[in-house]
């Protein structure tokens, strides 16, 4: 579980689409409720607010998990992730990434720089900069998210599809891939929700049992919001749900309460 939880949940929807309507704007706010077996292991909350950097106007977004109950006493968890997005092109400027997981900790900012295609790396813990060539396009962990809730092409899914994306986490740029499965009913505590339903590729071994342990559910509607995580672990399995939320762009539909 050394792996952020919250991160784990912002990668997953990660897909290559094209773009539409803005599917959120400056004030949203997501809570989630993050469950390990039968434990509820911690909370999770993002939130979309303006920011400004090196004079361009930006989305600047906040996410923080904390752990609870149990699992704080044997495994203490505090995690912010935050990102500062161009509001017209999408494109990350600054990725802040400052976690406790048990003991082990990292405080990491990364400064993009697209029409270079750097990225500089500041790891704060540890008083070492680097630089790194990153691919066209490339997303951080949390921009990828809002970017492509904004690209996402529902009607034109295929089930079966495989789609990626390019990322930069820390020192290393990789390809992010999944396959769209199909559409679903999800019961949640607001009721029924259509949903698009996700299973990202990760790797198998330390943490996740298997490279498709993973599936993800959001929104069939205009705010492509995440609903529901599900994943097996190497030790136990982990699930996440939507557990409040406020200030959304769009109507959120309930199929059935």
């Amino acid at each position: 579980m050394k792996n952020s939880l919250l991160l784990i949940f912002i990668a997953l929807l990660s897909i290559q689409t094209k773009a539409q309507e803005s599917a959120f704007d400056s004030g949203e706010w997501f809570k989630f409720r993050i469950h390990y077996g039968i434990f509820t292991a911690s909370y999770a909350t993002m939130q979309v607010q303006d920011g400004i950097v090196n004079g361009k106007e930006m989305y600047h977004i906040k996410g923080r998990g904390k752990s609870t109950g149990l699992l704080n006493w044997f495994f203490k968890v505090d995690d912010d992730y935050q990102t500062f997005f161009d509001k017209k092109t999408g494109k990350p400027s600054k990725f802040i990434r400052k976690i406790d997981e048990g003991g082990h900790t990292k405080d990491i900012q990364i400064d993009f720089d697209h029409d270079k295609k750097t990225a500089l790396v500041n790891d704060k813990k540890h008083k070492v900069k680097t630089s790194h060539e990153i691919k066209e396009g490339t997303q951080d962990m949390m921009s990828a998210f809002y970017y492509l809730r904004n690209n996402i092409d529902t009607k034109n899914l295929i089930v079966g599809e495989e789609v990626q994306i390019n990322m930069f986490f820390d020192k290393e740029n990789f390809d992010f891939k999944l396959k769209f499965l199909g559409r679903e009913l999800v019961e949640t505590k607001f009721g029924k929700v259509a949903s698009l339903k996700f299973r990202p590729y990760v790797q198998s071994g330390r943490v996740f049992k298997a490279k498709e342990s993973l599936t993800v559910w959001i929104s069939d509607d205009k705010n492509k919001i995440p609903l529901r995580l599900q994943a097996d672990l190497a030790v136990g399995s982990i699930k996440a749900d939507l557990e409040a939320y406020k200030g959304l762009k769009h109507s959120f539909k309930i199929v059935l309460n």
